[in-house]
């Protein structure tokens, strides 16, 4: 399964990159296929720039990693309700462990 993480970046030190980057390898680790920000937006991009790069890759995912904090970013929101309405999975971060575990059913939202 491919996952797309959502969270937030402004305002964040080093604009949250590492937490994006410790829940991409988390995931990695569970056998997912992850599509993350940090890793798919160029440095030089502008917040706009990133959001077009992000909101082009979404549909190319088939869930969502929602990360601690991604509802009060307007970014995140706006790739989470984007996801929502293609009919895409998206759950907080920490449940991706328990659906590969077969433990979580169902669709969640925040």
């Amino acid at each position: 399964m491919r996952i797309y993480i959502a969270g937030p970046c402004t305002g964040y030190p080093d604009q949250n990159y590492p937490a994006f980057h410790a829940e991409a390898a988390r995931l990695r680790a569970l056998g997912y296929e992850v599509v993350s920000p940090p890793e798919i937006c160029a440095p030089h991009l502008d917040w706009d720039g990133c959001m077009q790069v992000c909101l082009a890759a979404l549909p190319t995912c088939e869930a969502v990693a929602m990360l601690p904090g991604w509802s009060r970013s307007r970014g995140a929101t706006m790739e989470v309700a984007r996801a929502m309405s293609l009919g895409m999975r998206c759950l907080p971060a920490a449940e991706w462990a328990r659906v590969r575990a077969g433990r979580l059913a169902g669709r969640a939202g925040a």
